[in-house]
């Protein structure tokens, strides 16, 4: 059960996601039949002032000692990356104490100095998941999701992910009937499929060899039909074998990889820019039929085709307004 929510700010604090947990957990909906949870805002001092991310400060009511019997500590997103031992150690003994500690994007950096992450599995947004890792070895990082629930360790991916993480948990701890009030208040929906995957830019690999070059702008603008190494090869005016082994030099992967993805990249253009359906944008991309499309699509970019779709869809030129929620 979800009673008390300490959130711990440290310097160079994000204000969005701080928000984020002020909106969800320290908004009284007790007449929305929401049950009541104690909030603290916790830092190194309290009353004395930290300076966000951007030109303000925020002022924490209370000390690390509002850390200490709490049902959870929730960390936002920071953009340091030092941070000092009282707050580490505080964070430890809420974790010993049996709260739940909850990370909004880069404030996984704060559980990792913390020792909290080693052996866990963990996100945060995807611009931080390689320095995550570099940090800190023995945390298990997945760059792919929205959110980890690792049981008393939560991490969420980047900005909007927190709000996923955090209604998660109210419908962890407090049921479907709870979270929907906070969403339908938020004008959010209180869950969102896919993961992070689908958000991050996929540019087209470059490629330095003079060779290599004019075969894949060759392939990319002939995606529609199949294509074998040992035409790739020719067409490279390289043997088979010096070819496979030069590609996957210079690309990173395989050809048949590196086809399948120009091939999801075409498909995620088309998707967001066309009203074509998913059987003829198949085709174009050389996938053959739309069962192939959505299996190479959604292992790629970790949601379907559709659901892509409705996510990223170019806004019309004359767009409907939807009403304000409650009005």
């Amino acid at each position: 059960m979800l009673r008390s929510v300490a959130a711990l700010v440290v310097p160079a604090v994000a204000p969005f996601e701080f928000g984020t947990l002020c909106e969800v957990f320290g908004t009284d909906r007790t007449e929305e039949g929401v049950p009541p949870i104690e909030f603290r805002v916790c830092g190194p001092e309290a009353g004395r002032p930290l300076r966000m991310s951007v030109g303000a400060t925020v002022t924490p009511e209370y000390g690390l000692d509002g850390l200490q019997g709490v049902d959870l500590v929730a960390v936002s997103a920071t953009k340091a990356r030092e941070f000092d031992e009282a707050s580490l150690e505080a964070l430890r003994a809420a974790a010993r104490g049996g709260a739940t500690i909850l990370a909004i994007c880069s404030g996984a950096f704060v559980l990792g100095e913390a020792g909290l992450l080693d052996g866990r599995r963990c996100t945060a947004h995807w611009m931080h998941t390689d320095e995550l890792r570099r940090r800190y070895p023995l945390a298990d990082v997945d760059p792919d999701v929205l959110y980890v629930d690792d049981g008393d360790i939560v991490t969420s991916a980047g900005t909007a992910a927190g709000i996923d993480a955090c209604l998660h948990i109210v419908r962890r701890e407090l049921g479907n009937s709870a979270v929907n009030v906070i969403a339908r208040r938020m004008v959010v929906p209180p869950q969102r499929d896919g993961g992070q995957r689908q958000y991050v830019e996929q540019p087209i690999p470059s490629c330095s060899a003079d060779r290599l070059a004019p075969v894949l702008e060759w392939v990319i603008e002939r995606l529609d039909v199949d294509h074998s190494v040992a035409e790739l090869a020719q067409q490279a005016r390289m043997s088979e074998r010096s070819f496979a082994r030069r590609f996957v030099s210079e690309t990173g992967t395989t050809p048949h990889r590196w086809i399948t993805q120009q091939r999801v990249l075409l498909a995620q253009r088309m998707l967001e820019d066309t009203d074509m359906g998913i059987d003829a944008i198949a085709a174009r991309c050389g996938f053959g039929s739309g069962a192939l499309l959505r299996h190479h699509f959604r292992k790629a970019v970790g949601v379907s085709p559709a659901d892509f779709r409705r996510t990223f869809r170019a806004v019309s030129i004359n767009p409907v307004v939807s009403p304000i929620a409650g009005q």
